[in-house]
């Protein structure tokens, strides 16, 4: 999917949901661990050097899998691409407990889900 650079930089530059600095690897083969700046907003996940303020890259969370690593990893990997794996390294335990549960409630997936399933409960509930 592409996007519109400009856009993604104007949204790069919102107010984020969370944001932190996380160690990240990307999916390539050779890539190794770095300190990068993460910031969720809205769907995206943007990521910064850390002394840099235009994004490096964004993912968009739609279509992913968040799954735990070990105490203090987790990792996003795509349903489409399942080979295209990210990991990230936080600093405790529920700091990547508390990134994992936002980037799951980041997906309009996830919002959809929530909204059929609470017009579902006040059918039941009111009939109507």
């Amino acid at each position: 999917m592409r996007f519109n650079e400009k856009e993604l930089v104007f949204l790069s530059r919102q107010p984020s949901e969370r944001a932190a600095e996380l160690g990240m690897k990307g999916p390539k083969k050779g890539d190794v661990m770095k300190r990068r700046l993460v910031k969720l907003i809205v769907n995206f996940l943007f990521y910064f050097r850390t002394y840099e303020e235009e994004p490096i890259g964004a993912l968009l969370l739609e279509q992913c899998r968040v799954e735990r690593e070990d105490d203090l990893a987790f990792s996003i990997t795509f349903l489409d691409e399942a080979e295209r794996k990210y990991l990230f390294e936080c600093n405790s335990r529920e700091q990547c407990v508390e990134w994992m549960d936002a980037i799951i409630k980041a997906s309009y997936e996830f919002m959809r889900k929530n909204l059929v399933f609470y017009r579902s409960e006040i059918h039941r509930l009111t009939g109507k």
